[in-house]
């Protein structure tokens, strides 16, 4: 009785952490600011590279014409954000979206990833 319990234990387990499983790819400066959203084959792209960015770019602290040069014009932005578009999560119908927040002297003050 114990192992049949145990046993439902790791398969529920496993389904749950299999579900939004973020996907990787590495981060690619020209992808990210020249792949064409909208096609079937990209709509993912950003979203796919999110985590290799934030792992290996150190943004918070960044300038902000640094930011534009890493990541490119963003899709929307007032004096003291960026946004960028992260295109379709891989789950469900939800998208996704970068925010940089500067300080007062344009300098990268934390970075969120919005899903929904």
């Amino acid at each position: 009785m114990k192992a049949k319990f145990l046993n439902y234990l790791i398969i529920i387990g496993l389904l749950l952490s299999s579900c939004g499983q973020i996907s990787h790819a590495k981060f690619d400066s020209d992808k990210w600011k020249n792949s064409d959203l909208n096609t079937e084959e990209n709509w993912d792209l950003r979203w796919k590279m999110m985590n290799d960015l934030r792992k290996n770019h150190k943004l918070v602290g960044m300038k902000k014409v640094e930011i534009e040069k890493l990541l490119g014009k963003p899709d929307s932005q007032t004096n003291s954000e960026f946004s960028y578009y992260l295109g379709m999560t891989g789950t469900g119908i939800n998208t996704g979206r970068l925010t940089i927040t500067f300080n007062e002297n344009e300098i990268v003050e934390k970075i969120n990833v919005h899903q929904g």
